[in-house]
């Protein structure tokens, strides 16, 4: 754990508003409606691959999990490992409080906001001439930097220029080519200034998904 991050376990129950899908078909978001508002809860991997697929809004659950507090930039994320049905505490949703109160104040933003991308080309050419390097550059400083959850690494198709790989555009469509790993620390830096980044969606590489770049 980061001496700049606190992470403690959270228990809640409240009524399930639903699921967010995000690439079409991955569960990504679980919704729970209590008596202090509505939560957003990232679901593990775990949890995913496990999760009950009979499960309707409106149904009383039990979530747990755990709370990650950026002490540096004063957020909190909210992650679900486990959830079970519940019989709600006299059936009525102001029962339904979170035994954690800290809590009531992370709500996660709205994910309908468009996500900051960065596409990378995926094909051989480019691999050979060091795009997998580059790639996993890209998720490193962009996880040193707190952006895995805001950005977007999107592998490509060609992008026509097979001999000038790594090919790699950046949200602004902004082109580079022959680049190198070494030299990604300072394209993040320059795209993505702190000061301008937008509240954490999900971020995730796609090294397999084919992406039409003109």
């Amino acid at each position: 754990m980061s001496k700049h991050s606190q992470v403690e376990e959270f228990t809640i129950e409240g009524r399930l508003l639903g699921f967010v899908v995000e690439d079409g078909y991955q569960l990504k978001y679980l919704r729970l409606g209590t008596g202090t508002g509505e939560f957003w809860f990232k679901l593990s991997k775990e949890l995913r691959s496990s999760l009950d697929r009979g499960l309707v809004a409106g149904e009383w659950i039990h979530v747990s999990g755990e709370k990650k507090l950026d002490l540096k930039k004063g957020k909190v994320k909210l992650k679900a490992y486990s959830l079970t049905r519940v019989a709600p505490h006299g059936g009525k949703q102001e029962d339904a409080l979170p035994v954690n109160r800290e809590n009531a104040a992370t709500k996660s933003p709205a994910v309908t906001k468009p996500k900051a991308a960065i596409l990378i080309c995926q094909k051989s050419d480019c691999c050979k001439l060091g795009a997998k390097a580059v790639c996993q550059a890209i998720q490193e400083e962009l996880r040193d930097r707190g952006l895995e959850d805001q950005i977007t690494i999107k592998g490509t198709g060609c992008m026509k220029r097979c001999k000038a790989g790594p090919n790699i555009v950046m949200p602004d469509k902004t082109r580079y080519t022959r680049i190198d790993s070494s030299e990604i620390s300072e394209i993040i830096d320059k795209h993505f200034p702190a000061e301008t980044i937008a509240e954490p969606l999900t971020a995730q590489c796609l090294a397999c998904e084919a992406v039409t770049v003109n």
